[in-house]
């Protein structure tokens, strides 16, 4: 005896459980809303009205209009703020940044968080 016939309407896309109805959508955030706005001012488009009412439409249109990454030979440098946070631990620790971490934000950013003070 197998299952298949047993149970011929077991995988029967017409009587499947229809979707279950969601909720309603959770409200922006303020930081999402004054990341919008800013947003906004600067690239010239309008927000959707009604925006503020769904957080994941809001999520995608920030994602849509905000800049994109810095591309080029620098990009993979660290900030001057990373640099400046990590000179202040070494002089903490009277101990040097090691010379690699000046081309890397990922090694900056490691030698940072294995040095800070806890």
């Amino acid at each position: 005896m197998s299952l298949h016939t047993a149970t011929p309407d077991l995988f029967d896309s017409q009587r499947a459980q229809p979707d279950l109805p969601l909720g309603q959508p959770l409200p922006a955030t303020e930081k999402q809303m004054s990341y919008a706005r800013i947003l906004s001012s600067k690239t010239g488009v309008a927000l959707p009205r009604g925006i503020e009412r769904d957080r994941t439409a809001l999520s995608a249109w920030i994602e849509a209009h905000k800049a994109a990454p810095p591309a080029g030979r620098f990009a993979n440098y660290p900030s001057s703020k990373q640099v400046a946070f990590a000179e202040r631990i070494a002089r903490l620790k009277r101990d040097t940044v090691p010379p690699e971490c000046f081309r890397d934000k990922t090694l900056m950013s490691r030698w940072i968080d294995s040095n800070k003070p806890r």
